[in-house]
């Protein structure tokens, strides 16, 4: 029995699947498409994460779809928000009879002979296969199973609770407990004023500062607009002027970081006032925007410190003892409960195993293609979104490039689509300009950009608009062979991928 067909596929039914599908739906209407969700709900990270206070690190203004205005009052959106946001939009689109949940990809096989690719999927009702013209990857870039956790001496001492918010149990009771929140990111800015409302102390223990930035929950001009003006059009002038703010802001902090630096710290300084130790609890040894910007909306972390509910300690961790953690300065912490907030585990394509007529290639020796394809990968995309603004900016640009990608093919009788860099040695640096640890833990694994373009991936929302919404699709790089594709390094012979662990509430 021949495996069931669709022109498109896509894996994911997070943010980026989502307006994936309706670009499809809405650029190539004549085209065959279903989304596969691994787990038993939309959403991705916004249903994922479930610890107190989660809430997005982007204005959903530009967060949020270039086809669906966002109308809550809050720029600064909690996941409950977001996710209702999400099911009104497969809804209203009628997205939401293409997703099939519970379906996890285990690996694509390539075939240049059928030109097309084998998706073997675990289900449910057991293992069974798809096969696709086009095959578009919206998994995001990390694990879901867990997140990354260091390994801590005398961690089985302690006599508490050891928690990482990516597995948050459900109806933890925090209330009146003296909780250590290690890790200084976004998850650890969110967590601490948060868990501080119930909580008898939380502490935010940091190996060194991350730069946090204060804006209002609010945006009074997308309000003030639309008391006047249309959804769309409010939405859009909306998104505009924090695009270019974004952007303002990134080129100052690239171009002259130490100004932006002192305006960073001085407004901390302000918030918290003049005798508490900024050098050091709020300054990095990076510049700004080496690291992403920790967003504090309504400066609810600051109030929370100056209401004495939460604090921070800057040390490195020795071992953790049975009533808390025993600092390297001497210093121990007491606890009751010890949330690891120490990142993620990067991966990407879901963990998914590819083969290209049976070769399996390396990801590290493969070269990002205008941040959305591969050398060497026919026919596969993959949504990647911005370091330095929101995600959900460049899914809309990458999700869009390859419908027009896929109505170019059609118009021109071709059957695959293949970045190829023939045969030529470009010069390579790593697949993200960032420090963050998840990235540096993994950047070998990781496939590589270009130093020029195409082989660029962009840090620029109005230049990949440029180049990705007007630019030439055949422009000398992007082939379209006929025949068998030539694989990429290989890796190793294609092996039966290992069992995986099921992901939370799977």
């Amino acid at each position: 029995m021949a495996a069931e067909h669709f022109d498109v596929l896509i894996v994911g039914a997070g943010i980026s699947g989502i307006g994936a599908a309706w670009h499809v739906q809405h650029h190539c209407p004549t085209k065959s498409f279903a989304l596969l969700e691994a787990r038993p709900q939309l959403g991705g990270t916004w249903d994922l994460f479930r610890y107190p206070g989660i809430r997005s690190d982007s204005d959903m203004y530009t967060l949020g779809f270039s086809f669906k205005p966002w109308t809550n009052a809050k720029a600064i959106a909690d996941a409950p928000a977001i996710l209702a946001y999400l099911k009104e939009t497969v809804r209203e689109f009628g997205i939401d009879r293409h997703i099939r949940f519970n379906t996890r990809l285990r690996r694509a096989d390539w075939s240049s002979d059928d030109a097309r690719w084998t998706l073997t999927l675990d289900t449910p009702n057991g293992e069974q296969q798809l096969t696709c013209n086009f095959l578009e990857m919206c998994s995001g870039y990390y694990r879901y199973a867990a997140g990354y956790t260091p390994d801590f001496a005398g961690a089985a001492d302690f006599a508490g609770q050891i928690i990482h918010p990516q597995l948050w149990p459900e109806n933890l009771d925090y209330a009146g407990k003296k909780v250590v929140v290690i890790g200084s990111g976004a998850t650890a800015v969110t967590l601490v004023p948060a868990m501080a409302q119930r909580a008898g102390h939380v502490t935010m223990l940091q190996r060194s500062p991350t730069y946090m930035v204060s804006r209002p929950g609010t945006d009074k001009i997308a309000n003030g607009l639309r008391r006047f003006l249309p959804d769309k059009i409010a939405y859009w002038i909306t998104r505009w002027k924090n695009v270019l703010l974004q952007m303002m802001v990134f080129r100052l902090a690239r171009t002259k970081p130490a100004k932006v630096r002192d305006r960073l710290l001085g407004e901390i300084r302000t918030l918290l006032g003049p005798d508490y130790d900024i050098a050091k609890h709020f300054t990095p040894r990076y510049n700004p925007w080496d690291e992403r910007l920790c967003l504090v909306p309504d400066g609810d972390f600051f109030d929370a410190i100056n209401a004495g509910k939460a604090s921070i300690a800057t040390d490195h961790i020795d071992h953790f003892t049975t009533d808390g953690i025993a600092l390297n300065s001497g210093e121990t912490l007491k606890a009751d409960i010890i949330v690891t907030a120490t990142g993620l585990q990067l991966e990407l394509l879901g963990g998914a195993q590819l083969t290209i007529d049976g070769v399996a290639p390396a990801m590290g020796s493969l070269v990002n293609y205008k941040g959305v394809m591969f050398s060497g990968i026919p026919n596969l995309a993959m949504t990647f979104g911005y370091t330095n603004a929101s995600w959900t900016l460049k899914a809309d640009l990458t999700s869009a490039w390859v419908c027009r990608l896929i109505n170019y093919m059609d118009k021109h009788g071709h059957r695959v689509a293949l970045p190829d860099l023939k045969g030529q040695a470009i010069a390579t640096e790593p697949f993200v300009d960032f420090s963050s640890g998840y990235f540096k833990r993994v950047i070998d694994q990781l496939p590589k950009q270009g130093t020029a373009a195409p082989w660029r991936l962009n840090q620029n929302y109005a230049h990949d608009i440029f180049v990705l919404r007007h630019g030439a699709i055949e422009d000398g790089v992007m082939s379209f062979p006929k025949g068998k594709v030539t694989p990429p390094v290989a890796a190793a012979p294609p092996a039966e991928p290992a069992p995986r662990e099921p992901a939370m509430a799977e």
